[in-house]
């Protein structure tokens, strides 16, 4: 009589390490890539005025956002090549998936008032000339 039951296939160990070292070395490559760019910003920083300012602050920000969100990539990789069956890799997908919805949100709420926030302080802002009544 023939067992009906779906077999559970197991991912061996040596394939588990092999993933994970990639993994690491993957990041060890990014983070290296992320330090050589955030040097070149900080090369071409110029005067700190109110524009630069912003933007200089919002160029941050961009890589700040970039190494968590590559971070929680990182992570992820490493969480599901230690997952032990499909059921888990599933529920270390959908835990992912909330996480960094849960964290763009923030971010792009955070872009959004640094925006307003650069847009009320630009010069051309302060300069325009306002419409009088007659």
């Amino acid at each position: 009589m023939a067992n009906n039951q779906t077999p559970n296939y197991e991912i061996p160990a040596e394939m588990r390490d092999f993933a994970e070292k990639s993994v690491e070395q993957a990041r060890k490559a990014m983070d290296g890539f992320l330090g050589a760019a955030q040097k070149t910003v900080d090369t071409f920083e110029g005067s700190a005025t109110t524009v630069q300012a912003s933007a200089k602050d919002m160029t941050r920000r961009t890589f700040s956002y970039a190494e968590q969100n590559i971070a929680a990539a990182f992570d992820l990789a490493q969480r599901m090549v230690r997952a032990r069956d499909m059921q888990e890799a599933m529920q270390i997908q959908a835990e992912f998936v909330r996480s960094q919805f849960e964290s763009m949100q923030q971010q792009m709420k955070e872009f959004g008032s640094l925006a307003q926030t650069a847009m009320a302080q630009s010069p051309v802002n302060q300069a325009a000339p306002t419409k009088s009544k007659k």
